[in-house]
């Protein structure tokens, strides 16, 4: 399994409670819902390392 790296993220209440609703709407926890978006949001704009994206290693 790949390693994993923590980081504290400070959020707006209602942006959280948004997250918290929408992540157990799909019986994700809420750090795994927040993984999917911003992995989602990389893919998008083709950030992504190792996916050949600009910034990453390919």
């Amino acid at each position: 399994m790949a390693k994993r790296k923590a980081f504290l993220v400070r959020l707006d209440p209602k942006i959280h409670d948004a997250l918290r609703r929408w992540a157990d709407g799909e019986l994700r926890s809420l750090n795994a819902q927040v993984e999917f978006l911003l992995r989602r949001a990389l893919v998008e704009a083709g950030r992504l390392p190792g996916k050949g994206g600009e910034g990453g290693d390919k």
